[in-house]
């Protein structure tokens, strides 16, 4: 944990400086936290015996801090603990489609997250930081279902990394070339949005007879997924 609260600002460090589309760039840690809270599947890179590593892998903050999480045999989680990771969120929330191939791009949330991540070894923190995970991804689940055991314990390997260091980068709106010579070349320009959605809950082949869904579910159910930028 940094201690640190949503709202302050990002320190830029040389691997986070924001060197082109600086307009794109944000500071702001509030923004960081809720990219990251709008989303659940990062991508871990990490150098393992020499060759990088992109992993994928589900995460949760509180944030301050990211916790992502494997089997103790997995090779990207030996390696982090011990080398600098980046970690990677984004968001694509429409396609930007221009009156020229080179402006046409992408509506777009991101956050790279550097940093060396520590092994969660004791018992009640790991079984802490799980929850986060898990609540992040389904709120409620946690109480509701088993909790893990000491041997599904063991078997986990749970990785922590503050939010210290990172890069975020946003874009929004309409196409930039239409004040240019190009707007009067008679094209349809816009924005084609992207937007996701959970969709209806579907019981477990081998569920026995009237066990209905739990609360938490019901509600997530056919509802936008978190981090939508309508």
């Amino acid at each position: 944990m940094t201690g640190q609260t949503p709202g302050t600002q990002l320190s830029a460090t040389e691997r986070t400086r924001h060197r082109r589309l600086r307009e794109q760039g944000s500071l702001d840690r509030h923004d960081l936290v809720t990219i990251l809270k709008g989303g659940f599947v990062c991508h871990l890179g990490v150098v393992v015996d020499g060759d990088p590593m992109v992993i994928p892998t589900v995460y949760g903050t509180d944030g301050t801090t990211v916790y992502f999480h494997g089997s103790v045999a997995s090779r990207s989680l030996v390696a982090s603990p011990r080398a600098t990771v980046c970690l990677t969120v984004t968001h694509v929330d429409g396609l930007v489609l221009a009156r020229s191939l080179f402006e046409t791009g992408v509506n777009y949330r991101s956050a790279m997250i550097y940093g060396t991540p520590h092994v969660i070894t004791g018992t009640a923190e790991k079984l802490g930081g799980l929850k986060i995970l898990t609540e992040h991804i389904a709120p409620g689940q946690w109480d509701y279902a088993r909790r893990p055991s000491r041997k599904e314990l063991a078997a986990t390997t749970l990785l922590a990394l503050p939010l210290d260091e990172a890069s975020v980068k946003i874009r929004s709106g309409p196409p930039d070339d239409g004040d240019g010579p190009d707007g009067a070349l008679g094209i349809w320009a816009g924005v084609l949005p992207l937007h996701s959605s959970w969709g209806v809950l579907e019981a477990d082949p081998l569920l026995a007879d009237g066990i209905r869904p739990p609360s938490h579910l019901e509600a997530l159910a056919c509802r936008p997924a978190a981090g939508q930028s309508h």
